[in-house]
This record gives C-alpha cells, sequence and structure tokens, in this order.
C-alpha cells in the first residue's frame, strides 16, 4: 500500500486488542441528531455551564419565556426562572452546579412579557458526559409549564376549601387559616398579638327546614352569609384584613378576627352582626325571622390552641343559648372553670366509689326536752385526690344525673348501718341510736331498694327500727306506683321513713295521711325566724304559728318531728315549747367523724 491512501488514520480506537470498532466516523452525525432533538424538544431546555450560563436553549424554552429564538445564550439562567429569590431553591442549585447535589426541583412562577405569570416546574440535572468531553461540568435545565395544572389545583382547592350554599370558607379552610395564625412566627412586634372569635348559631333553624323545606333553608343560609359578610366588611374598613367569615357546618357560623385589638372589638362585632340578622328576611315570599346566639372568645394568640380555642367558643356559645337565645356571651373563665370541675368531678364519680375516696360523718339528732343523742344523720363526705373534702352539695346532683347515686347509696347506706351496728355493740347499756341516710329518687326507680336495705341489714346485724331513710319532700309527695310501694314495704320492715325539707316542696297535707311517713324534718327556714325570743323587734309571729301547726298536725297523724339548723339556744328552747320532738344543727354539733360520736356516747348519761 502506498503512502496515498485514503483510509481512516489509525487512532486508539483501531489498536489491536479494542473489542469496539472505529467510532469518528459517526460522532459528528449522532451529536448534530442529539442536538437537532434538542433544538426541537417540546420540553423547554437550556445547558448551562458551570458558571450558571446558559450555553444553549431550545425553541420550546424561548417561547415559553417569550425570548427570541436564540437570545437565551450567555444570560444567567437563575435569573431565566427565578431561583435565587428563594433561598433553598439558590442553595440547592449552587450545589448541583458544584456537583455535590445530584438534582435540583421546585416550583417557580414567572412572570412573560406580555403581563402574565405562568407556573413552571425546574428541575436542574447534570449531564456526565460533558466532562468527558472535555467541555467542563455542564448541567441540563428544564422547565415545564404547569399553569394549567395548578390553575385545575386552585379550582378544586376552591371547591374543597368553601361552602356552596352560601360561597362562604368552609370548616376545612376555616381552620387552616385560624391554625396558621396561631402559629408562632404568624405575629410579630408590629401586632397585637391576639385572635377573636365570634362563634354563632341560628336560632330555631331547624324548624325552618322541617316546616319550609331545605330549598328555603337553605337560601336563608345564604342570605345569612350575605349579611355577616357585610357586617365584617365594615367591620374591617381600614384595617389590614377584614374578618374571615366561614360557615362551620348546619347552621353554625364563625368570625375569626385575627390580629384583634380586645373584647370590646369582638363584642360590637356580636352586635353588629345580631342587629343584622333581626331584620326579616324575603325569601320566595316567605317572610322569615330568626335570631342567633354567639359565643364571644378574646384571647392572646401565644399559648392558645386551636382545640382550646374552640373549646371556649362552644361552651360560650352554650352559655348564650342556656342564657336565654338572640344574645351574645363573652367567654368567663371563672364560669368556665366552674364548669371544667363539674365535668371533671362527673367523670370521676364511679371509679372514686371503687377507690374508697368517700367517707362519712355523723350529726346528733338530739332530743329537745333531754337532749340526749336519739339518733345521726349520715353525710357523706368526697375526700377528692384534685379538690380535698367535697360536701354533698359539690357532687349528689351530678350523681344523681349519671345514675351513679345509685352505686354511691349503697356504699353510705352498708357503711352507714355497719357503723350503728357498731355503736349498739358498743353501748348496750344505753337506748340505741338510729342512723338516717339520705335516699335519692333515682335509687328507687333504678334499683331494688327494698332488697338493697333487706340485704344490707342482715348483712350487719341492725334491727331495722335503727335505720332511718330520708327522702326530700318533693320526691315523696305526689308519689304513685313503685315508689310508694316500695316506701310501704321498707315501712312494713320496720324501717322509718322521713320526709327530709319539708315546708319546701308542695306542702300538700293530704298525702301524710296516706304515705308510711314517720318523721317530718322541718327546713331550716322555719327555724332560723326563731333566732330571736318573742317579743323582739324582729320577731317573726307567723313563723311559731306555723311551725306550732304543723307539730300539732304531725302529732295527731303519729308523726314526729326533728327541727333542722337549730343553731341557738332560743330557737331550742321555743321549738321546745312548741313541741318539737328533735333537733338538729350547729348548737349541738357540726357533722363529725365516727369516733367523736362514739366518744360523747361513752360521756352521756
Amino acid at each position: 500500500m502506498n503512502g496515498t491512501s485514503q483510509g481512516p488514520t489509525p487512532t486508539a480506537a483501531t489498536t489491536p486488542g479494542r473489542a469496539r470498532p472505529v467510532v469518528t466516523e459517526r460522532r459528528a452525525p449522532e451529536r448534530a441528531d442529539y442536538h437537532g432533538a434538542f433544538v426541537h424538544a417540546p420540553l423547554p431546555l437550556a445547558v448551562v455551564d458551570s458558571e450558571g450560563l446558559v450555553v444553549s436553549a431550545n425553541h420550546a424554552l424561548d417561547a415559553l419565556l417569550g425570548a427570541a429564538p436564540g437570545t437565551l445564550g450567555g444570560r444567567v439562567a437563575a435569573d431565566l426562572v427565578d431561583l435565587a429569590s428563594d433561598a433553598r431553591a439558590w442553595h440547592a442549585y449552587r450545589e448541583v452546579l458544584r456537583g455535590r447535589q445530584a438534582k435540583l426541583r421546585c416550583t417557580r412562577r414567572l412572570k412573560h412579557p406580555d403581563g402574565h405569570s405562568l407556573w413552571v416546574q425546574v428541575t436542574v440535572s447534570p449531564m456526565p458526559e460533558s466532562a468527558e468531553r472535555g467541555e467542563g461540568r455542564t448541567v441540563l435545565l428544564a422547565a415545564a409549564d404547569i399553569s394549567a395544572r395548578r390553575e385545575l389545583q386552585a379550582r378544586l382547592r376552591h371547591v374543597q376549601m368553601h361552602d356552596p350554599v352560601t360561597r362562604l370558607p368552609n370548616r376545612n379552610l376555616f381552620f387552616e387559616r385560624l391554625a396558621s395564625a396561631l402559629e408562632a412566627g404568624a405575629y410579630d412586634d408590629t401586632s397585637t398579638g391576639r385572635i377573636g372569635l365570634c362563634y354563632l348559631d341560628l336560632d330555631g333553624f331547624k324548624a325552618v327546614n322541617d316546616t319550609l323545606g331545605h330549598r328555603i333553608g337553605d337560601r336563608l343560609l345564604a342570605a345569612v352569609a350575605e349579611r355577616l359578610t357585610r357586617c365584617a366588611d365594615q367591620a374591617g374598613y381600614g384595617a389590614v384584613t377584614a374578618p374571615l367569615v366561614a360557615r362551620l357546618g348546619g347552621d353554625e357560623f364563625a368570625l375569626l378576627v385575627e390580629d384583634s385589638t380586645g373584647t370590646e372589638q369582638l363584642t360590637d362585632l356580636a352586635d353588629a352582626a345580631l342587629k343584622a340578622l333581626q331584620e326579616p328576611f324575603d325569601l320566595a315570599g316567605q317572610r322569615l325571622s330568626v335570631s342567633a346566639s354567639i359565643g364571644v372568645v378574646e384571647r392572646r394568640a401565644a399559648g392558645t390552641s386551636t382545640t382550646g380555642l374552640m373549646q371556649a367558643a362552644d361552651t360560650t356559645l352554650y352559655w348564650a343559648k342556656t342564657d336565654g337565645k338572640a344574645r351574645w356571651t363573652l367567654f368567663d373563665p371563672e364560669r368556665n372553670a366552674h364548669r371544667m370541675t363539674r365535668q371533671t368531678l362527673s367523670s370521676s364519680l364511679r371509679p372514686a366509689v371503687e377507690r374508697d375516696e368517700f367517707v362519712l360523718e355523723y350529726q346528733p339528732l338530739v332530743g329537745l326536752d333531754d337532749e340526749r343523742v336519739r339518733g345521726v344523720e349520715a353525710l357523706v363526705r368526697w375526700r377528692h385526690p384534685q379538690f380535698g373534702l367535697l360536701t354533698p352539695n359539690r357532687f349528689i346532683g351530678l350523681a344523681e344525673e349519671d345514675g351513679s347515686i345509685v352505686q354511691l347509696g349503697r356504699w353510705v347506706l352498708r357503711t352507714a348501718c355497719r357503723q350503728a351496728r357498731r355503736w349498739q355493740l358498743a353501748h348496750p347499756e344505753r337506748e340505741p341510736v338510729f342512723v338516717s341516710v339520705n335516699v335519692a329518687v333515682r335509687q328507687v326507680w333504678d334499683s331494688d331498694l327494698v332488697a338493697d336495705v333487706a340485704e344490707i341489714l342482715a348483712e350487719t346485724g341492725l334491727p331495722a327500727r335503727l335505720l332511718q331513710l330520708e327522702l326530700t319532700e318533693s320526691a315523696v309527695m305526689g308519689s304513685a306506683g313503685r315508689p310508694l310501694q316500695a316506701l310501704q314495704a321498707l315501712s312494713d320492715m320496720g324501717v322509718r321513713i322521713a320526709i327530709d325539707d319539708f315546708g319546701t316542696g308542695y306542702s300538700n297535707l293530704a298525702y301524710l295521711s296516706r304515705l308510711p311517713v314517720s318523721v317530718l324534718k322541718l327546713d331550716g327556714s322555719f327555724v332560723r325566724g326563731f333566732q330571736y325570743e318573742e317579743g323582739e323587734a324582729h320577731s317573726n309571729p307567723a313563723d311559731a304559728v306555723i311551725v306550732e301547726a304543723l307539730v300539732r298536725l304531725a302529732h295527731r297523724l303519729g308523726i314526729t318531728v326533728t327541727a333542722e339548723c337549730v343553731e341557738t339556744a332560743a330557737q331550742a328552747a321555743r321549738l321546745r315549747r312548741i313541741g318539737c320532738d328533735t333537733g338538729q344543727g350547729w348548737l349541738y354539733s357540726r357533722p363529725v367523724p365516727a369516733d367523736r360520736i362514739s366518744a360523747r356516747l361513752r360521756s352521756a348519761p
């Protein structure tokens, strides 16, 4: 072969031992193909060098950014897609350029030269073959137009976050906005750092739905929403943001005031809302009038949680309803503390019996003629681990409401009977004292009281004559059916039946002849009228006449009379002259533990 051969020049790729064929002949056409694909690709693309400058950009990127073809070369790529305005994206972008991070993906909002905005998803990733070709490190930047997708997402979010009936923000958006307002970084030194809420419920809306149908009901809700929105706009005039009006569901609305200036601002807003809703609504030929109840809460945002704020608003709305409706009520921490205490006590009543947290104290029932202890009234106390020693007025009503009075009542009855039996055995030389136990109406209805009493008397060995059961006058008077049968059965067993607080309820004396009553306990209001001696300026002769008539009537029926709340010797003397049998009150003793009664019985003659 002579030196004029036109064959390819030998290269490293053609040396012996190489498996691959010579590629120099194909490289230029391949690169041309790749470049053509790059230029005409539908996805906006740019090649960016290690300094962040555009090496080349395709037609799709030119069109996306509104640039003339071929004019993007040499431009700063980060400026084209607004990467520098986001610190996190800017840092990640530089890390990709330096080869320290594999990829960047972010979403940016760009301004087109013709004035409209567009959303693009920017992806930046390295081109590893660039270094192999000796061209320095380059990256590929892609900018996909996702404006249509974002618009669809925005429409879907609006549907998801707005009520279709009133077009107001719905519960989801309200709680999102509330949570955002309560975030620690949502307020600064220039703001008040406070938040307010008017939680509104229409009075009687259910009746509108039930009588006129849901179509009219929906139109009423829409009209209410319009009026509340006007109130919010007027309240927010001149402020940075107007209160947010939202429909939380049903006929419940909320007006959220961010950066509030105090309770006066919230109560003014609540007043305006009430007045706006007072005007009648004309809907499809129907003239409707509605009112609203509003719970108002205003407090510092710091330390306030979404749950805590809504619980306070719900509680305050409930107060507005119970206080008479058609009004607003401001959250009261003291009133709420009482409610929370009540709720805490109610939830822990049943376990408290099992944990043996209750104790009994006993108050003597003293003969007015000789001042000897005839019996004792058992009074339950709750040794609460959090609130200390609680008297019955703090928890008996709750126990009656939730039914735990039945379980508690059995414990009191058993404990009192066991203690009375101990006193009987410890003092055989004297007339044994009886024990008087209060019984709630629910114990008669929700349990077999007769069976419980019989079982406990048999278990403790206490004679039935030494047990007295006290029921309030309002519970006994008018009794019929099961309660009356139970009282009669108990009386037949030998148990005494006493009417407590006599004179404060029905006072229907005709029932006394039909009920198996052994004792009347005169309410303390009668006895308090005896605090002055007869003839003194403040003495009321009518009190003595009424008490004396009741005592005589009771005695004619074979019923003994006990006077409650005896506090002075003058009261005791007048009751004695009238003929009252026994007295109970601080003159003789406050309620005391069982060992104090034991000591008194030992010292008595």
